[in-house]
């Protein structure tokens, strides 16, 4: 995604290691949405992606989606969950790279809880559409993305940018 007038990278982190998760923190509250951007591959295949914010391990967090294989289509939903989805899908090293794509809505608004838009595919596995909810008024101020099993390969890397007057 281009960074123009309204968009500013926040954060780039790559993974000089392999890792079971990343943390992407000191976010400032001075934009009104916030963008991101994750190209991740597996150490093996059939891992998903999750997020939580501000350290927060509670269990309030919800995720509705919708994915496709090409083959099939299905829908699901998480209540009361410890973390909200970020993909379905992270494939190991010798297949494409997930990417995800994450939009935040007025994350550091003090009376709302959060939503995330997120929308993520994968060549070898299929596509998400996803929301999640984080039932929280606290501002984002960190995202921890983990892995659900294994660890995120080498190479797999993650941009934060903030969007101004969204």
């Amino acid at each position: 995604m281009p960074a123009g007038s309204t968009y500013s990278t926040i954060q780039t982190t790559t993974l000089g290691s392999a890792a079971a998760s990343v943390t992407l923190s000191s976010i400032p509250s001075t934009y009104t949405d916030l963008i991101l951007i994750a190209n991740v591959q597996a150490s093996t295949a059939g891992q998903g992606l999750t997020m939580q914010f501000n350290g927060d391990t509670g269990s309030n967090y919800s995720t509705t989606g919708l994915r496709g294989n090409g083959t099939a289509a299905s829908s699901f939903r998480q209540t009361t969950s410890t973390n909200i989805l970020l993909s379905n899908f992270a494939e190991p090293p010798t297949g494409s790279q997930n990417v995800c794509i994450a939009q935040f809505q007025n994350y550091s608004n003090s009376t709302t809880n959060k939503t995330v838009l997120t929308r993520a595919n994968s060549a070898g596995f299929g596509v998400d559409a996803l929301v999640g909810l984080w039932r929280s008024t606290s501002a984002i101020s960190s995202i921890r993305i983990d892995i659900t099993g294994g660890t995120m390969s080498i190479g797999s890397n993650f941009t934060l940018y903030g969007i101004t007057a969204a």
